[in-house]
C-alpha cells in the first residue's frame, strides 16, 4: 500500500513475488527495478561469471593476502580473502568469498549472497564454489558449482576456458542514458 517492497526472505521469494508485481505498475522507485536496470549486477558479471555478447573480460591479480577478480561488466571487483577466515554474517550483493589454493587451482568459496545473482535461477541461499586453474600460458579453465537447494535438487557444474587476451580492459558506464531509471 505505501509502495515499498516487503523485506527479503532467506530463498527470496517474497521479493520475487514483489518485483513481479511491481512490474506490473509505474514504478514508485528504483527498488522496483530490475538489478540489472540499476546497474548493481551485470547479467554476465556473476558471481558466476558465464560468457555473453559483450564485456567478458577478466582480470584476476593476488597481493600478499588477496586476490581480486576484476570484471570490466558493470566494474564488478570481488576482493577474495586467503587468509582461512570465516564466512562473514552480512549478506552482500556478490556475496562473501573465501580463497584458498589447492596445489595451482585458486578455489573462491562464496557464501552470504543477499539475494539473486545473475544467474538465472539463484536466490539467496546459493552456495557457489569457483576454480580457476592454468591450463597452458594463453588458457585459464574455469569451473563454477552451484549449490542451492531451494531451487535445484542436487549440485551442478560448468566449465568454461577463458582465452588471455592482450586487450584493455573498459569502463562500463551503466547509467548512462538509462532512461528507465
Amino acid at each position: 500500500p505505501d509502495g515499498k517492497l516487503p523485506p527479503f526472505t532467506p530463498d527470496g521469494q517474497k521479493r520475487v513475488d514483489a518485483l513481479a508485481a511491481a512490474r506490473g505498475r509505474p514504478a514508485h522507485g528504483p527498488e522496483d527495478r530490475s538489478l540489472g536496470e540499476r546497474c548493481i549486477l551485470g547479467f554476465n558479471a556473476g558471481p558466476p561469471m558465464t560468457p555473453s555478447a559483450y564485456n567478458n573480460n577478466v582480470q584476476l591479480f593476488q597481493t600478499a593476502g588477496y586476490v581480486v577478480i576484476f570484471n570490466e561488466m558493470v566494474h564488478n571487483a570481488r576482493i577474495v580473502p586467503l587468509d582461512g577466515r570465516p564466512h562473514g554474517t552480512i549478506s552482500q550483493w556478490h556475496g562473501d568469498p573465501r580463497g584458498r589454493w589447492e596445489g595451482d587451482t585458486l578455489v573462491v568459496d562464496t557464501t552470504q549472497f543477499y539475494r539473486e545473482t545473475s544467474l538465472a535461477g539463484s536466490s539467496a541461499s546459493m552456495r557457489l564454489v569457483e576454480r580457476f586453474t592454468r591450463v597452458d600460458a594463453d588458457t585459464l579453465l574455469y569451473e563454477f558449482t552451484v549449490d542451492n537447494p531451494s531451487v535445484w535438487t542436487k549440485p551442478w557444474t560448468a566449465q568454461i576456458p577463458m582465452k588471455k587476451s592482450r586487450d584493455q580492459m573498459y569502463e562500463y558506464a551503466c547509467h548512462e542514458g538509462n532512461y528507465g531509471m
